[in-house]
């Protein structure tokens, strides 16, 4: 006869295997740690909302050269904190020319109404509807941001974020809307044999179109979409001298800069945005 301690030990061994089994728990979310941005993170398969307590800092004011991006994503947000009907947004284009800076601007113009942000990475958007019962009850108003987002075909979170967009039995929370990023225009891989009539074959696709047709219109499910262009060399010196000017440099110190912040675009590769605030630091930082 097994003793009573073996027994117990048998039955701990028993509950912690079928405690992996069971549906990951989502943590609850201390709302008194004061902060205006969240990210979502998954420890020992469970869900939870990590506050950021130190976030990056930038205004509307300091993106050039993306006046129509800049005033329709306002206006959307704007609409958003008002509890009017807004859209989610798509953000898509040349890097490094603010599409994660513009959305992070519009956070830091509408958090004292209210807005905060969580972002989410691509491999965890299928917790969308977990997240959506965390804050649904929530007064504040909730940006799910997702940057650089892209898929590969049989991806789970693809389907997980289509779902949430439209065609969902559960709608999306009042105080939520979807801002992402990509580089792409069309979150699915587009490959060379999707232009193929017909592919022969037992395997091949019954209705090559309708397959064509779903990765393109996925984008389609963003109600605003925002492109974003590369800067030319002139709008690209112009926002160097803005972030010069924003870490103290003279007017001379500016003048002086262009050659060097030319040559730094040119081995970059990019005359983007993003570029010119990496020269800015590093110009300053020798230089004052």
């Amino acid at each position: 006869m097994p003793s009573l301690d073996q027994f117990l030990t048998r039955a701990e061994t028993v509950l912690s295997r079928l405690e992996n089994l069971l549906p990951p728990v989502v943590e609850t979310v201390n709302w008194d740690v004061p902060s205006v941005a969240y990210r979502w993170r998954r420890r020992s398969g469970r869900g939870m909302l990590q506050p950021i307590t130190h976030s990056t800092r930038i205004s509307l004011p300091d993106l050039y050269f993306i006046e129509r991006q800049k005033g329709l994503l306002e206006q959307n947000t704007r609409q958003f904190i008002e509890g009017k009907p807004a859209n989610n947004v798509l953000l898509t284009g040349a890097r490094g020319t603010g599409k994660s800076s513009l959305i992070r601007a519009c956070l830091s113009r509408f958090a004292g109404d209210g807005l905060r942000l969580i972002e989410v990475d691509r491999n965890d958007l299928v917790d969308l509807a977990d997240i959506g019962e965390l804050i649904a009850l929530r007064p504040e108003r909730f940006i799910l941001y997702c940057d650089d987002l892209s898929f590969e075909e049989g991806d789970s979170s693809y389907k997980a974020l289509k779902t949430a967009l439209d065609g969902s039995v559960a709608a999306q929370p009042d105080n939520m809307l979807i801002y992402a990023t990509s580089n792409r225009r069309h979150l699915l891989p587009e490959r060379m044999s999707d232009n193929a009539g017909y592919v022969q074959g037992r395997d091949g696709d019954m209705h090559p179109g309708e397959t064509v047709e779903e990765k393109i219109s996925f984008s389609d499910r963003f109600g605003l979409w925002l492109s974003f262009y590369p800067f030319n060399q002139d709008e690209y010196l112009t926002i160097v001298a803005h972030w010069l000017r924003s870490f103290g440099c003279s007017d001379r110190q500016v003048e002086n800069a262009r050659g060097e912040a030319l040559q730094w675009g040119l081995h970059r590769g990019s005359r983007s945005g993003r570029t010119a605030w990496q020269f800015a630091r590093d110009f300053a930082g020798r230089h004052l």
